[in-house]
């Protein structure tokens, strides 16, 4: 009995034995599944992209990323150097088998630029924009300024009126897409362009421009050989220099012709001695004077002239100045009567000034009321009220002086030294004296242009 429960119990041993081997033998290896995620799907070319493989029951992996390259890496990083459209696969393969997953990767082009000179940024000059892009097809540049700037150029330049801070954007585009980049610049106030005082040396027949920068550069303008004088005026309103030609008498002119000397231009003729010129900007006119006591005006354009609107038999007018809001007109005289003389812009009410003395130029000072003139009995450059009075002495150099000019936005005073071969420069009442050109032939009329 108890050998046959054993062999019993033998037999079912070895029943679910061999069962058991059985079912090991059938068992059928989980199958692989292929999956990851990127950290983007949109990127521009240069982009990191960090691929994250979550597949499962997978021991090996390959990623094909769409553009021939490839990698066996578990999760790889991939940039790309052109704009398009990539399809990226991972193959994972594992025991039972291999799986394939894929994911689309957009790529725009890489938007980067610079800016010449960037940290010597200045208002009104060209600022040089260059493109630094990758891959882009075209472009769209947005200047940040308050007027909404904008270009399409590849490497534009564009100019700031102001001073500020803008913030500059360029968008490089594809047919995949775009991308932008933005930089912060810092443009600074543009320095002043240096002034001209432009003058006429007599000594070598010479229309001359001096920069007034401190080097000292001079520039010729026009030869004067056969039309030379000592009058000198701006008009600022239409850019054009004015001088008057004494050179062949009693057929003396007056001439108009653009900064640079170019479009010279007669504009009266016949004139005995023509001295001291000014401009008229209100009314358009131009004032001279001459050795025949005349003070005579004419359109701008020397049409509708008026020869003698104030006529002084014995005067010998060297040079004239006007006060145009108050109707009047200075001369200064250097004959035998040695007075300054004040009439209105008509010529009517005219009277000696201030008496006994004699010179060459005049000038006055609308916004102080001041009258600056040569006085050559004393040997000065001196300064009084409108009215003649409080009279003081500015310069002593004894100097000849055929040209003042008032700068009142600088408050400075410019003039001309005939026998001293200078061109000065200082206050309004004399103080800080500069020589800004010396040894000069014979610098008469001088006009300052800003």
């Amino acid at each position: 009995m108890k050998s046959t429960v054993f062999r019993y119990s033998l037999i079912t041993t070895l029943f679910f034995a061999i069962f058991s081997c059985n079912n090991d033998d059938d068992t059928v290896p989980p199958q692989s599944e292929a999956q990851f995620t990127a950290s983007a799907t949109e990127v521009a070319i240069g982009e990191t992209i960090q691929f994250t493989n979550t597949s499962e029951n997978a021991t090996a992996f390959a990623w094909s990323f769409g553009d021939g390259t490839t990698s066996n890496q578990v999760a790889p990083t991939k940039s790309y150097d052109t704009s398009n459209r990539f399809l990226v696969s991972l193959v994972s393969t594992g025991a039972g088998g291999s799986t394939i997953s894929s994911m689309e990767i957009t790529v725009a082009p890489a938007s980067s630029f610079s800016v010449e000179d960037e940290d010597a940024l200045m208002a009104g000059i060209p600022v040089q924009f260059t493109n630094e892009s990758i891959g882009a097809t075209s472009f769209s540049w947005d200047f940040g300024d308050a007027d909404n700037s904008s270009s399409d150029q590849e490497n534009p330049t564009f100019i700031y009126d102001s001073e500020g801070t803008y913030t500059v954007s360029l968008t490089a585009t594809t047919s995949f897409g775009s991308n932008t980049s933005t930089r912060e610049i810092t443009v600074a106030m543009a320095p002043e362009t240096p002034a001209d005082l432009f003058y006429i040396d007599m000594g070598d027949d010479f229309l001359r421009s001096l920069v007034l920068d401190g080097s000292g550069t001079t520039t010729d303008v026009l030869d004067l050989v056969g039309r030379v004088g000592v009058g000198l005026a701006y008009d600022a309103t239409n850019e054009k220099l004015y001088f008057s030609d004494f050179d062949t008498p009693p057929f003396g002119n007056i001439w108009r012709m653009d900064l640079d000397g170019s479009n010279l231009t007669n504009i009266a003729s016949n004139i005995n001695d023509p001295y001291g010129i000014t401009i008229d900007h209100t009314n358009g006119k131009i004032y001279w004077v001459d050795n025949d006591g005349n003070v005579s005006r004419a359109n701008l354009d020397g049409s509708s002239p008026e020869i003698g609107v104030l006529n002084v038999p014995g005067a010998e007018w060297r040079d004239i100045s006007l006060d145009v809001e108050n109707d009047k007109m200075y001369i200064i005289d250097a004959s035998i009567n040695d007075r300054l003389y004040v009439a209105d812009l008509d010529g009517s009410n005219g009277q000696d000034l201030i008496t006994g003395l004699f010179g060459y130029g005049v000038a006055v000072d609308t916004q102080n009321d001041k009258l600056y003139y040569d006085d050559q009995l004393a040997g000065e450059l001196k300064v009084a009220n409108l009215d003649g009075t409080n009279i003081q002495t500015i310069d002593t150099n004894g100097t000849r002086i055929y040209g003042i000019i008032i700068d009142n936005e600088a408050g400075k005073l410019y003039w001309s030294g005939r026998d001293s071969g200078e061109l000065i420069r200082a206050n309004l009442d004399g103080t800080d004296r500069e020589v800004l050109k010396d040894g000069l032939g014979s610098p008469r009329g001088i006009a300052l242009i800003k």
